[in-house]
């Protein structure tokens, strides 16, 4: 009989694509074991539970450093668990962003201190040889509307060399530029659709699939998108792409209740788009689901449309909400569990996260199905202080642990800043030789 460190007994675990009635074993914060007769120093009590795979977000915005008065590596880290979310990717759009040797390693040292979640840091299009080298997990998000053709295709060129994936934010300037300009005098929160029309992103993915075998395509919005990814995919191209929880639960309609505070790039679209993204999501046309978790202050969110900031807090939620959509039969918890776990962590050759399986990390989300709750902006903990869902139903997880130990349980922090750990990329995952700090200067185009 084997010595465990600890058992969740008696709860409907999710492996091997269905739920199942076993004891799930952990020793050294593996899963050692499905079913089987062992004894554990410490039991969890799943009784009316499910226990699924923690959440792998793709696509989290921790604003630290530069921006921590928004949100810090550890604000943002425990909303993350509270989630349910125990793997996140930060974005490099930080200050300084994280496009060299020097910003890299400073927003790798913070977070090492700081965060209770398991994390991966994207680099930014900077130095992307040294940017693989040193662990980066991919590069991006790429913004489109911020390079010309030749330098996007540049970008995506030193990409591919560097080993990495590239991560698209797709929206071309030149619409973008175009369609904004008549509506400047403006002020309707509404106009800001206008303004990013679909054809944006459309055109946008469409170059980027001209430039390139492999990308993977951020918070796809529309119909057209969707459709130029599936034809890619058709065609053997090595594309991927993420659906974020406020597009498929908001419309343009929304613009009228929630103003400003629901301003994102890409922004509101109608619902077509809408329904297009969940028909693609239940078919697994669309790959992931991540957050975009971007979080401002309300009064930044209240500025007029133009000034105020895009983005909306959304980690602590994501999981929450979909466990809702399951349970109101627009999704399927085997397609769920896809999306948020299993999908995420295999874009980015995550092999120990993602799935509850022998020798995986003992990364998990224990949850009542039958607690549903309010979501109230006071009982989140993100920084931004608050949340466009406010009000919605949603299921929260009773319990989160990662690598075995509890981080969450019941409303309470059990995990110290610092327990999360950096999940190298692909270049330091080939032990590739780390020379010599490179000069620091980069030129931003």
């Amino acid at each position: 009989m084997t010595r465990m460190d600890r058992v969740v007994r008696n709860g409907r675990v999710y492996f091997d694509g269905r739920l199942q009635n076993v004891d799930l074993w952990i020793r050294g914060g593996k899963v050692a074991d499905l079913g089987g007769n062992h004894q554990a120093e410490e039991a969890i009590d799943g009784r009316g539970m499910i226990v699924l795979p923690g959440a792998v977000d793709l696509h989290v915005h921790f604003r630290d450093p530069g921006y921590t008065y928004k949100e810090d590596w550890e604000t943002g880290s425990t909303s993350a668990v509270a989630g349910g979310v125990t793997t996140v990717v930060d974005q490099p759009n930080t200050d300084p962003p994280t496009l060299d040797e020097r910003s890299y390693r400073m927003k790798l040292e913070t977070a090492e201190r700081r965060s209770v979640v398991d994390f991966c840091l994207n680099g930014g299009p900077g130095r992307m040889k040294r940017l693989a080298e040193l662990g980066a997990s991919a590069i991006g998000e790429i913004f489109t509307y911020e390079h010309s053709d030749d330098d996007l295709r540049r970008i995506l060129e030193e990409t591919a060399r560097s080993g990495l994936l590239p991560t698209i934010h797709a929206e071309d300037g030149g619409v973008i530029r175009e369609n904004t300009a008549p509506l400047r005098d403006r002020r309707d929160p509404e106009l800001y659709s206008m303004a990013r029309p679909n054809l944006a992103e459309a055109k946008a993915i469409e170059m980027v699939l001209k430039m390139t075998e492999r990308a993977h395509i951020c918070h796809l919005s529309t119909s057209e998108g969707l459709e130029l990814l599936r034809a890619a995919k058709r065609g053997g191209k090595r594309v991927s792409c993420e659906v974020a929880p406020h597009h498929l639960l908001f419309t343009k309609r929304d613009w009228q209740r929630q103003g400003t505070l629901l301003k994102m790039n890409p922004p509101l679209r109608d619902f077509r788009d809408k329904d297009a993204l969940w028909e693609g999501l239940r078919k697994g046309q669309i790959d992931a689901i991540a957050s975009d978790h971007a979080p401002h202050l309300p009064e930044e969110k209240r500025d007029e449309i133009w000034d105020a900031p895009p983005g909306v807090p959304g980690v602590e939620t994501m999981m929450p909400l979909l466990l809702i959509a399951v349970r109101s039969n627009l999704l399927s918890l085997g397609r769920m569990v896809d999306a948020l776990s299993r999908r995420p962590a295999e874009i980015l050759g995550l092999s120990t996260k993602g799935g509850i399986a022998r020798g995986k990390d003992a990364d998990l989300a224990i949850i009542d199905p039958r607690a549903a709750s309010e979501i109230r902006a006071d009982r989140l903990h993100s920084g931004a202080e608050w949340t466009p869902y406010q009000g919605r139903r949603a299921i929260f997880p009773k319990i989160t642990m990662i690598r075995g130990e509890v981080v969450y349980s019941d409303g309470e922090l059990f995990a110290k800043p610092g327990f999360g750990r950096n999940l190298p990329g692909p270049g330091r995952r080939r032990r590739v030789k780390v020379g010599p700090q490179e000069d620091d200067e980069v030129e931003m185009e």
